[in-house]
């Protein structure tokens, strides 16, 4: 019998924009339980931030909608402007016709009916603070950055229904598969370290792609890479430079 499909157990987006408007890009991404990594991106030639929010995060739902899901996934995502407007702001809306409070036209309004129609109503959206350090936010950003400068990086394509024996492989070899992502993540791990900041244990299964399974039961110090990690009380760990 075949395995059942992993189930995507993280998730972010985020929206790039230079001139607002201008050129923009957008990324995404979806972790899966097995370790695997998948992300999205695109760009648009003349375009606001707010829009490539919006775009990011419909890209996503769209991506989700097929796939099984764990029941605490939440979308992570820096913009106020793309949870407000589904949770607060768009009821009311409708109700004036897609105009805001003052009377003036919603602006985007096509990407938020098209928002409102892929609504998932088991996954939430969670606001996190951007450049502070999250690692999925992070690769986010650098993605839409990188196709708002017409330059497109690799992309992690990881299946959604690994066979057993790729899932096998993922979990034994964490890398990344391009070294573009590798460096980023080593230069966040410095930042980390550097800064005394610690991470909650999902956020360090993000950044060393490992499978959060296989961290839950570690209570001791252990190495990976250049760095030793300790665990810093509760549910959070310490990075140090060896």
């Amino acid at each position: 019998m075949a395995a059942d499909p992993p189930r995507v157990v993280a998730a972010a987006t985020d929206g790039a924009c230079s001139g607002n408007p201008g050129p923009g890009g957008w990324g995404a991404l979806l972790r899966f339980e097995d370790g695997t990594v998948r992300e999205l991106g695109g760009a648009a030639a003349n375009t606001t931030n707010n829009r490539m929010e919006l775009t990011a995060a419909l890209a996503l739902l769209d991506e989700l909608k097929d796939l099984p899901l764990h029941p605490n996934l939440s979308i992570r995502t820096d913009s106020r402007y793309l949870i407000d407007g589904l949770g607060k702001w768009m009821a009311g809306w409708k109700r004036k016709g897609w105009r805001t409070a003052s009377g003036a036209p919603v602006l985007n309004r096509d990407l938020w009916e098209a928002l409102d129609r892929a609504r998932l109503p088991a996954v939430r959206l969670e606001h996190v603070r951007g450049h502070s350090g999250d690692p999925d936010n992070e690769r986010c950003d650098a993605i839409a950055v990188a196709y708002s400068k017409g330059s497109p990086p690799p992309l992690a394509r990881a299946a959604a229904a690994a066979d057993s024996a790729s899932a096998e492989r993922a979990a034994e070899d964490p890398a990344p598969p391009g070294l573009t992502q590798l460096l980023s993540r080593l230069e966040l791990a410095d930042r980390l370290a550097q800064g005394g900041y610690t991470l909650r244990l999902a956020e360090l299964a993000q950044l060393v792609e490992l499978p959060l399974a296989r961290l839950e039961d570690r209570q001791e110090a252990w190495s990976w890479r250049d760095w030793r990690v300790s665990p810093a009380g509760g549910d959070r760990w310490r990075l140090e430079r060896n």
